[in-house]
């Protein structure tokens, strides 16, 4: 029996720092398809009830193939928790502190996505830094369907203790 059981141990690999990032670094996320289940769920968070996202029929009167997803449905899928950036720098993470995208392509029920988080700037202020990240999504036909930016503010290991 082992009797060195610690639950701090029970975490992601230790944690990296502003000094850590490097302007170029990628994080991916797992890819995922997103099926008419998630879009019932994307429908019952966000009370959007529009048919274009929910009615079939509706749908293909109109020349689309299957459901369309909501812009915000689709740029969920770069949160940065769903892939390993947000555990990687999760005992030096600040805040999250903004985000814009721009919706590029339709993603319709069926389409599997692509998200990923690239390191595009990093400001560095006193205790702190400013990580600024380009998110794009891509699906199954190697399509740019979103892209954006977010940024984080990071602690600076130099900053533990103070």
């Amino acid at each position: 029996m082992n009797d060195t059981f610690e639950p701090e141990n029970h975490k992601y690999p230790a944690s990296l720092f502003f000094e850590d990032l490097r302007v170029g670094e990628t994080y991916y996320i797992p890819s995922r398809t997103l099926s008419d289940a998630n879009f019932a769920a994307f429908q019952l968070a966000s009370a959007d009830n529009h048919p274009i996202h929910y009615d079939i029929e509706y749908c293909k009167n109109r020349g689309y193939p299957n459901l369309l997803a909501h812009g915000f449905q689709v740029l969920i899928q770069t949160a940065a928790g769903a892939g390993n950036f947000a555990h990687l720098i999760s005992d030096s993470l600040v805040a999250f502190v903004e985000q814009s995208s721009k919706f590029i392509a339709p993603v319709f029920s069926g389409d599997t996505v692509y998200p990923e988080l690239e390191i595009s700037e990093l400001l560095a202020q006193n205790t702190t830094g400013i990580v600024t990240v380009n998110s794009r999504v891509h699906n199954q036909r190697k399509e740019l369907v979103l892209e954006g930016v977010q940024k984080y503010v990071v602690r600076k290991r130099s900053s533990i203790g103070k």
